[in-house]
């Protein structure tokens, strides 16, 4: 187990702050010199990635941040895209693997091509582990932490934390003055999809319509059309992150991203779909009473590699679960 959870939530609500800050200033000076474009520029592309101009600022905050944690309080290891070797860089540079007393798993901004646009809100995502090694899953992550990087528009902004078995906690800020206030956290409570918000991501080409053929199959099922017009909404909240804040504060009722399976049943590579930083907040939304698990109902525990990829389906309530992961298996197996 990690030593004081509470000083590693400490440090990651500092760093998160920085990176909201500094994300929210590049975007508001290029929205008034309507330079949009520059923080949308591809500047590199690695391990399969692509790093965007906005990409860039992020990962400076994390680095000189990580350099300035190790230095004080021992070595760490950072896993996050980007970076070679499965995603894996040890902080000080000349320390090793096996001396880390734990493993950050870091998105600085998942939903970049929201954020980039200043069209939506994306988020930052951490989760932190005990060091285990290359062995080290998902369901090894003790603490968690999520900020909404907001459009240069917003007003409001979100974080959301939580150490394992110790529930989840909300916290809003006021972007003009720089107030803040606890929330409450409440996942939808209604045991069906009727007239709510229930999705399966299907952002990109390729397998767009063979995840929409397969989601009208689904609600057919679990929430068929009684005459009414229309009894289930649609949401593609092009960020994993956004899609838990959604379950998470009663928005949504249920929402999967099932890309890895549809590719691997229409023979095409798995590019563009969930990896373990992409999903490593996973633990507040379980703290929070979302049930989250893969496509056969069974908890998520990928390695903390970032060329895993991962399927999940999260549920509001267990009322929901069960009247719709049955039948999702099932329609997956036909």
């Amino acid at each position: 187990m990690l030593n004081n959870p509470q000083a590693l939530v400490n440090h990651l609500h500092n760093l998160h702050d920085q990176l909201q800050k500094a994300l929210l200033a590049a975007l508001t000076a290029a929205d008034v010199k309507s330079t949009v474009d520059d923080l949308s520029a591809v500047a590199d592309v690695r391990g399969g990635d692509t790093i965007y101009a906005i990409d860039t600022i992020a990962e400076d905050i994390i680095d000189a941040y990580c350099e300035q944690w190790a230095a004080a309080e021992g070595p760490l290891v950072l896993i996050s895209e980007g970076i070679e070797d499965a995603g894996w860089k040890v902080f000080p540079h000349d320390a090793r693997e096996e001396d880390a007393r734990f493993l950050l798993i870091f998105d600085p901004i998942d939903g970049t091509r929201n954020l980039m646009f200043n069209k939506r809100s994306s988020w930052a995502l951490s989760g932190i582990a005990p060091n285990k090694g290359r062995e080290t899953t998902l369901v090894d992550i003790e603490v968690a932490l999520m900020t909404e990087l907001p459009t240069s528009r917003a007003l409001l902004a979100d974080q959301l934390w939580a150490i394992q078995g110790e529930g989840a906690f909300r916290r809003i800020r006021n972007l003009h003055d720089g107030s803040e206030q606890d929330a409450q956290i409440r996942p939808s409570q209604e045991t069906t999809l009727s007239h709510g918000f229930s999705s399966i991501a299907k952002f990109f080409p390729p397998g767009k319509a063979a995840m929409a053929e397969f989601e009208e199959l689904l609600l057919e099922e679990v929430a068929p059309n009684t005459g009414e017009n229309p009894l289930v909404f649609d949401d593609q909240y092009m960020t994993t992150g956004g899609q838990l804040y959604e379950l998470m504060v009663g928005h949504d009722r249920f929402t999967a991203d099932l890309r890895p399976v549809f590719f691997k049943k229409l023979g095409l590579p798995a590019k563009l779909v969930c990896h373990p930083y992409d999903i490593c907040v996973e633990l507040i939304a379980r703290e929070a009473g979302v049930i989250v698990v893969d496509e056969h109902g069974e908890r998520l525990s990928a390695l903390l590699d970032i060329r895993a990829d991962v399927s999940w389906c999260g549920y509001a309530n267990q009322a929901v679960h069960d009247r719709v992961q049955p039948v999702l298996e099932r329609l997956l197996t036909a």
